[in-house]
């Protein structure tokens, strides 16, 4: 699923670059979430961003289930960190944020 991966046997465990990417990815989608509740919408940052992030998408040859399975993969991942504080609500509110940036991505993907 990452290109810096591609030559990767098992669990990456400690990649400096998977851990980057993880970061970049959360924060965005954290920004997203943000953005929904004060503006009902996402904005990226702005459109070379956005126009950045949907050529390299393109170029590395990322598919709606690559999506799919990071969202998941991810909302697992911030379960785990809150334990007893996740709820159905929290679960919600990170999947519409990612959605809403991942839809954003898709069309600057051209989709």
């Amino acid at each position: 699923m990452f290109s810096f991966l591609k030559s990767f046997d098992g669990i990456p465990h400690n990649n400096s670059t998977l851990e980057a990417h993880a970061e970049l990815i959360f924060e965005m989608t954290r920004d997203s979430a943000v953005q929904l509740r004060a503006k009902g919408k996402v904005d990226v940052a702005d459109d070379v961003t956005l126009e950045y992030l949907g050529s390299v998408h393109v170029q590395k040859g990322v598919i709606d289930l690559h999506f799919m399975v990071f969202k998941e993969a991810m909302l697992k991942t911030i379960k785990k960190a809150v334990e007893d504080k996740w709820s159905e609500e929290l679960d919600c509110a990170w999947g519409i944020a990612y959605d809403e940036l991942a839809s954003a991505i898709k069309k600057a993907m051209g989709w």
